[in-house]
């Protein structure tokens, strides 16, 4: 068994940095933006790290533009001035970026490549949402297209090109095809994986960048383990 390893401002897996914007490979575990369980959130370890590294007196300006789940890892944007966030902000709302996603299933989907229509409703209450074929009432629209990338002798690697940004869009669309990602007990697999999190890793991003406009294009190797090792 792979030891957990924890993110801290040392041994960040930073992928781009820049005066506007800094892009972390987040960790399973890592939860972007605090919430009740009071754990640190990455966003805190990110500004530790500027802080520390330029020696900045004072509170770090750090905006939070997405999130992921935080059984997942893969790649986080995070804005370094106010100017990078307001425009990132529009840039996502927008959905002027192309996201890429890695995901491990059991079953095999009906199709080597498909897109997947759907309407999800949120439930509040346990924090999942449920794919629908047809609108339901306060549902919302729900696409991504998913592509077979590799055949493990148990297990399906899944490449998946997300169109909408739903709550917890892919894990419920592909529990809904039959397909549950390896661990993720919350839509359907009957097992949990022994680091707590899922097999699913946002794997590319690509944005503009902010202040220089340049197009940017991020890749995050999937964590080091056994069933990721065979696609990395």
């Amino acid at each position: 068994m792979t030891e957990k390893v924890v993110s801290k401002k040392d041994n960040l897996q930073i992928l781009h940095e820049d005066n506007h914007i800094i892009v972390i490979n987040k960790r399973v575990g890592d939860i972007v933006q605090g919430d009740k369980t009071g754990d640190k959130p990455l966003s805190e370890i990110v500004k530790e790290y500027i802080k520390d590294k330029y020696n900045k007196p004072g509170d770090v300006f750090l905006g939070v533009v997405h999130r992921l789940d935080r059984p997942t890892s893969g790649i986080i944007v995070f804005a370094k001035t106010s100017k990078a966030l307001t425009r990132l902000n529009e840039t996502f709302k927008n959905r002027e970026t192309q996201k890429t996603y890695w995901a491990v299933v059991k079953n095999c989907p009906p199709k080597e490549k498909e897109t997947l229509h759907h309407f999800l409703k949120r439930n509040t209450k346990n924090n999942t949402s449920k794919a629908h074929l047809k609108e339901v009432p306060e549902s919302k629209s729900a696409t991504l297209t998913y592509e077979i990338i590799k055949k493990l002798d148990n297990y399906y690697v899944l490449e998946i090109d997300l169109h909408t940004g739903r709550h917890h869009q892919i894990r419920a669309q592909l529990q809904a095809i039959g397909c549950p990602i390896k661990g993720d007990l919350k839509y359907g697999f009957d097992r949990s994986n022994p680091d707590g999190g899922i097999h699913l890793h946002a794997r590319k991003l690509v944005i503009t960048h902010p202040v220089s406009k340049e197009v940017l294009t991020f890749i995050a190797n999937a964590p080091k383990e056994v069933l990721w090792n065979s696609v990395n």
